[in-house]
């Protein structure tokens, strides 16, 4: 028997070592990389400038409430805590895969005592066995079949690691959008609410002037315009601001509520410029490029899974332990049993089925290269996106400022005016309506300008490391 398993030992390792694995290596497909991002000449700094995506999500988004929103969202989001299961999913449908390499053992044990009653020949008899088994079964990977089945499961594990950190990223940046946009409606109530004040003062000593008969009736009519233009902003910004709370109450996994609040939409600090980095990077960084990657390398292993099946099949089993009538005779010498067996199945006609499969595995493959260079070129887009959008904002802010002095200064010379009785009410009706709609305009330029910046982050693939 000592020499039956030295001669198996001998066969296991010469099968195995002639093994090989069929069908193609992954090998990342080539790709058409820009040397830099549209626009980055007009608002990049040098190249060697670090990329901002190279800074922590708190490095870039400073105000101390943001932040804290964004790490109770980080815990208690249900995307995130979603997409955390998916990667326990996947690391189990792993382990399973990966047993398939393995051989599988198991132990069995039996006992039985029977007697039957005396007869008119026979006296009575008492009979026991015992068996105690060991038995072993292993599928040779011989051409790689579960090595290939374990590259694409660990691939997929790979794809769901890189799919919870691009959800992370979007939460991340959902979380900071939200929150500037909601500082810029706060903005908007506040300015709203200043400019109603101040109309309704205005309303009340025309109203004055108008009972002692030193204006007219018109005059006081186009004053409560005034007001009424103030006045019906608010409610709608009310009603804008609580379902902006919402929003975020959700993002951050809680019931809607009330947000605390932190620095003023006009004090939320950002960079004139921001440094996209180098294109080059952006495969490395974005996590959808590289899970878009790592499910192409898990389609590419699946085609030597489907060619294994032109090749034989080699299977071995062996069993052994111990088998008596009795129990105390088990484990002597002749009690020992023990068998082997080999098998091989070679396919030899299936209708097209093999090839067939891996038609389907090839075509899967190719529809993932596609997948993947397209994800590429959408990403270049992205950042291209948000580094126009970032400048032209700053650029329509700035001229947005300068409207709103220039608004600011015409009512209040238009006031000046009236009171001087130089011009009518019409003329202070229409500048300071003027100013108004420039403020609020104003506002959201300064909450478009920060959005942008937020999607130059999220663009490059910042936010994923904690």
């Amino acid at each position: 028997m000592t020499n039956m398993r030295h001669v198996l030992c001998i066969s296991l390792a010469v099968l195995l070592s002639a093994g090989c694995t069929v069908g193609p290596n992954y090998k990342r497909p080539g790709v058409t990389v820009p040397t830099e991002y549209r626009a980055a000449a007009e608002q990049q700094p040098a190249p060697a400038a670090a990329s901002l995506a190279e800074q922590k999500w708190f490095e870039v988004f400073r105000d101390e409430e943001l932040q804290s929103l964004i790490r109770t969202a980080l815990q208690q989001n249900y995307d995130v805590r979603i997409a955390a299961t998916r990667i326990v999913q996947a690391q189990a449908a792993l382990g399973i895969t990966r047993a398939d390499q393995f051989p599988t053992v198991s132990a069995g044990a039996s006992l039985s005592a029977e007697r039957s009653p005396k007869s008119i020949i026979l006296p009575p008899l008492e009979q026991s066995t015992g068996q105690l088994n060991l038995s072993a079964a292993w599928q040779l990977d011989f051409w790689g079949r579960y090595r290939r089945a374990t590259e694409s499961a660990r691939a997929s594990l790979l794809a769901t690691e890189w799919g919870r950190r691009g959800v992370t990223i979007s939460l991340v940046a959902n979380v900071a959008s939200a929150y500037f946009q909601l500082r810029a409606l706060d903005l908007q109530l506040e300015v709203s609410r200043n400019a109603l004040t101040a109309r309704r003062e205005s309303l009340r000593l025309l109203n004055v002037l108008a009972d002692h008969g030193t204006i007219t009736l018109l005059d006081v009519r186009q004053g409560e315009q005034l007001v009424y233009t103030a006045s019906e902003e608010i409610p709608d910004l009310e009603r804008r601001i609580q379902q902006q709370e919402n929003l975020i109450s959700i993002l951050l996994g809680n019931n809607p509520g009330a947000i605390k609040r932190g620095l003023p939409l006009t004090e939320q600090p950002h960079a004139p410029e921001v440094p996209a980095g180098l294109p080059s990077e952006l495969l490395e960084r974005r996590p959808d490029i590289r899970q878009s990657e790592a499910q192409l390398m898990a389609f590419n292993a699946q085609i030597g899974v489907a060619k294994s099946a032109y090749y034989p099949q080699i299977a071995l089993t062996g069993s052994g332990g111990f088998q008596s009538d009795a129990l105390t005779r088990l484990f002597t010498g002749p009690a020992g049993v023990w068998s082997f067996g080999a098998s091989l199945a070679q396919p030899i006609f299936t209708a097209g089925k093999i090839r067939s499969s891996v038609n389907l595995a090839e075509a899967s493959r190719d529809e993932a290269v596609l997948a993947y260079q397209q994800t590429i070129q959408q990403a270049f887009r992205d950042v291209s996106d948000s580094l126009i959008a970032y400048r032209k904002n700053q650029e329509f802010r700035q001229q947005q400022e300068l409207l709103t002095n220039s608004a600011m200064d015409a009512a209040r010379l238009s006031n000046i005016r009236y009171k001087g009785g130089v011009t009518s009410y019409l003329e202070v009706l229409t500048n300071e309506t003027n100013f108004f709609a420039a403020e609020l305009n104003l506002a959201q330029a300064q909450a478009n300008e920060l959005l942008a910046l937020v999607q130059i982050y999220q663009a490059i693939g910042g936010g994923w490391e904690q």
